[in-house]
């Protein structure tokens, strides 16, 4: 499955172009806001979870955060996303690699994701990340996925859609929810997907 997923997104990000897939933000606007209430110092380490090619981290870049982490399954994304920065590039670093196999190095103090948790479907890939979380975040963790009013698949393939109670549940063990809002993104294309947003902090 791992290899299949892999290649799923391999396949998008070499045929298509931002303008042609729904995630795509200008400004992310949401993501910034949650990420700056966390009144943590610029230099806290943040990863951000299927980063891509989102503009997430220029914002970032841009607001003086330094040390800044960008993982995607898709090693094309994150070169669009490189390529797009040019020399700022070199003060990131990048992971290729599925999340549900991450090994991480160091512990974060802001983990940050906004559409892969809703991409795992089975029991233990659920469990992988949320272990992975109570692990490794040390202090806040923001995440944003399809909520129940929002679609049921995304790039062909099914999702898991979350309301602020069932996302919630799933970090109770080691996180206080802090926020959650729902949001409705317009695509690229002028469709509409709603999203709920949660910040968390560590117990």
């Amino acid at each position: 499955m791992t290899k299949d997923r892999h290649q799923h997104w391999e396949h998008v990000y070499e045929t298509k172009t931002p303008e042609q897939v729904s995630w795509t933000q200008k400004v992310p606007r949401t993501s910034l806001d949650f990420i700056n209430a966390t009144q943590l110092p610029k230099n806290a380490s943040i990863i951000d979870i299927g980063g891509g090619d989102s503009n997430l981290v220029d914002f970032l870049l841009e607001e003086g955060y330094t040390n800044i982490t960008v993982l995607d399954i898709s090693g094309k994304a994150l070169e669009r996303a490189k390529e797009r920065l040019g020399e700022k590039a070199k003060i990131v670093q990048w992971i290729v690699s599925d999340i549900t196999h991450f090994k991480p190095t160091m512990q974060y103090d802001i983990w940050h994701d906004r559409a892969v948790f809703h991409f795992l479907t089975k029991p233990e890939e659920i469990e992988a990340y949320v272990s992975l979380a109570n692990n490794h975040v040390n202090s806040n963790m923001v995440i944003g996925t399809f909520s129940e009013s929002g679609p049921l698949k995304c790039s062909g393939l099914e999702i898991t859609q979350y309301s602020e109670a069932s996302m919630s549940s799933r970090f109770q063990e080691k996180f206080d929810r802090i926020k959650c809002l729902e949001e409705t993104h317009k695509t690229p294309f002028n469709t509409t997907q709603n999203f709920v947003f949660c910040s968390f902090k560590r117990k």
